[in-house]
């Protein structure tokens, strides 16, 4: 047994049952071994960005990592913008990345470059193996870490050599650790606040937005009069018709600021305060409103949904009946097609047990206030503010959960970023159907473009954000790779191309132009 294969038994060994992977040359034995261990599924995805992001959604709906294979520092590289979301996702996540055999690292060869560098940007937990027989007993170590506490992101740097050199054989596998329990001091103490009678604020975020965790925090907020919210962007909310429901924070300061405004104590599990995503002049950065204290009850490495739990108990709130989110489905659209109509025919069609993977951008946004009372699903959002996530994201979580319908509301700029996730989807016959908002604009970056102040708008500027010159084709792009298209301009071609996606499998792609 070589390196390799000590490596992939032990993943497999730890959980790890799928691999997605752009390989080079110095990750030949690593692909070879693939053939040695059944229970490790191998996914060939056409860029690093795919891989990353795809790796990301996994995590998300799996609760558990997928392993990523990748060349060298610029390969790591090329998956870092993906990287960034799940790393801000908390999302359980093992990367492999071949390097150079230590012997010729001397020599200076043209891909030589800094991998450790590279991935202490984004690892919480990272290692180079330093013998053939160290590279099962570290990824064990990843697999664990990986697995502990919220979720983090392992990189194990492997040396050619030590993949193909003997090796003794798998290691067993290391235990996680579990998210680490809330002391009852701090529980105590946010009750007292709860208590005090001035208004308070719950702020949820994390692994906390599962049902368990929405269920409990709810109990808190209807027993105590608290404004009940959660982060902007979660890396998966539970919603829909019979879940709890929670107000999202918006995305602009201007428009969260009535949502937080008057609130004393501001009590945050399993996230942070919020923040501005960008500096705007003459605006604050944070958005935590003057004079109320945050006080945090679980980091997200800590049991959050157990401390809503124990917080229920401490506020005697057991019997507090949950806002739960009625059945309800907007009506067929007619007419133009628009954002409202587009949002209107998701709501309409969207199945039970789906899953969207969200990078709708502006023309999505009123997608989640349309989906409120549809069947229960899986809402996954761009955590890291890096764009490029919806497709990749999307194609993981049907590797994850093959039995759910994912749909990708994306926006048509950031599509470009990682359309080869269309192919990756047509090759492993994934039940993904991606909706492109065909604004044929960098519609975020107007908005951004006067936002920041910058007020002169000629030729040159608009032509930056301008997406028509030549017009993108996405439903001609898509069938190049194996995926059936179609292109909808009216409200009503895109309600019955809707439908029949939502009734079939497989994967699909509909060109919404708005």
């Amino acid at each position: 047994m070589n390196g390799a294969q000590a490596l992939l038994k032990t993943l497999a060994d730890s959980g790890v049952e799928v691999c997605f992977g752009n390989p080079g040359t110095s990750e030949m034995h690593f692909v070879s071994a693939l053939d040695s261990e059944p229970r490790m599924r191998g996914v060939l995805c056409l860029f690093e960005g795919v891989v990353g992001g795809a790796a990301d959604g996994y995590g998300r709906m799996a609760d558990k990592p997928a392993a990523t294979l990748l060349h060298l520092g610029p390969g790591f590289a090329n998956a870092m913008a993906n990287l960034h979301n799940a790393k801000r996702a908390h999302t359980p996540l093992v990367n492999v990345i071949g390097d150079h055999a230590t012997y010729h690292k001397q020599f200076d060869a043209p891909l030589e470059s800094d991998v450790e560098g590279h991935a202490g940007l984004v690892s919480a937990w990272q290692r180079v193996s330093d013998s053939p027989d160290a590279v099962s007993r570290d990824a064990a170590e990843a697999v664990a870490f990986a697995r502990s506490g919220g979720g983090h992101m392992a990189s194990l740097i492997l040396p050619a050599n030590h993949s193909w050199s003997d090796a003794q054989g798998a290691a067993a596998p290391v235990e996680p650790t579990p998210a680490a329990a809330v002391p009852a001091e701090r529980i105590d103490a946010v009750a007292k606040l709860l208590r005090s009678g001035a208004p308070c604020g719950l702020l949820l975020g994390g692994s906390v937005l599962r049902v368990d965790g929405l269920t409990a925090g709810s109990k808190v907020a209807m027993a105590t009069g608290s404004k009940y919210l959660c982060e902007t962007f979660p890396a998966r909310l539970e919603r829909g018709a019979g879940v709890p429901i929670i107000e999202r924070l918006a995305y602009l300061p201007e428009m969260m600021a009535p949502q937080v405004a008057g609130l004393a104590h501001l009590i945050v599990v399993g996230t942070k305060a919020p923040v501005s995503f960008f500096a705007y002049p003459g605006k604050p950065s944070s958005l935590v409103p003057e004079g109320c204290e945050v006080f945090e009850l679980a980091s997200p490495q800590e049991d959050g949904t157990g401390a809503l739990q124990n917080l229920v108990e401490a506020l005697d709130a057991g019997g507090a009946q949950p806002v739960l989110a009625s059945a309800t489905r907007p009506d067929a659209p007619s007419g133009a097609l628009d954002a409202a109509t587009l949002a209107a025919a998701l709501g309409a069609h969207m199945p039970e047990g789906a899953i969207v993977a969200d990078e709708g951008q502006t023309a999505g946004f009123m997608a989640p206030f349309t989906t409120a009372g549809a069947p229960p699903h899986s809402w996954l959002t761009l955590t890291g503010g890096s764009i490029g996530i919806g497709m990749p994201m999307a194609t993981g979580a049907a590797v994850a959960c093959p039995d759910r319908k994912v749909i990708n509301l994306q926006a048509d700029g950031s599509a470009m970023y990682t359309l080869q996730s269309l192919w990756t989807q047509a090759r492993e016959k994934l039940d993904v159907t991606t909706i492109i908002l065909s604004n044929r604009a960098y519609g975020i970056l107007n908005l951004e473009l006067e936002r920041v102040g910058a007020l002169e708008r000629g030729p040159k500027a608009l032509s930056m954000l301008d997406l028509s010159n030549p017009v993108l084709d996405f439903a001609s792009m898509a069938r190049g790779m194996g995926v059936e298209a179609s292109t909808a301009r009216t409200a009503e071609e895109f309600n019955t191309q809707l439908e029949a996606a939502m009734g079939t499998r497989g994967p699909k792609l509909i060109e919404a132009v708005l």
